[in-house]
């Protein structure tokens, strides 16, 4: 697949409506905030910090398991 084919969104939507999609996501989030009980944005953000980590931790481990497989071959 050349380049010319695997343009991302930014570069095929004119400046003015990624604009406002931009200001669209900003206030939907806003919005939720008044929706959602107090306290619910911070146990989002740490049950994905700790995803992260999962996959952090599971990259680790493979990357081991690679480096261990060169040194015995």
């Amino acid at each position: 697949m050349t380049d010319s084919k695997r343009k991302s969104i930014k570069d095929k939507l004119p400046a003015e409506a990624l604009e406002h999609m931009k200001a669209a996501r900003e206030e939907m989030r806003k919005s939720m905030e008044t929706i959602l009980p107090p306290g619910f944005l911070q146990h989002r953000r740490a049950a994905r910090t700790e995803m992260l980590k999962a996959f952090r931790s599971m990259i680790d481990a493979a990357i081991e398991k690679t480096e261990e497989k060169g040194k015995t071959a």
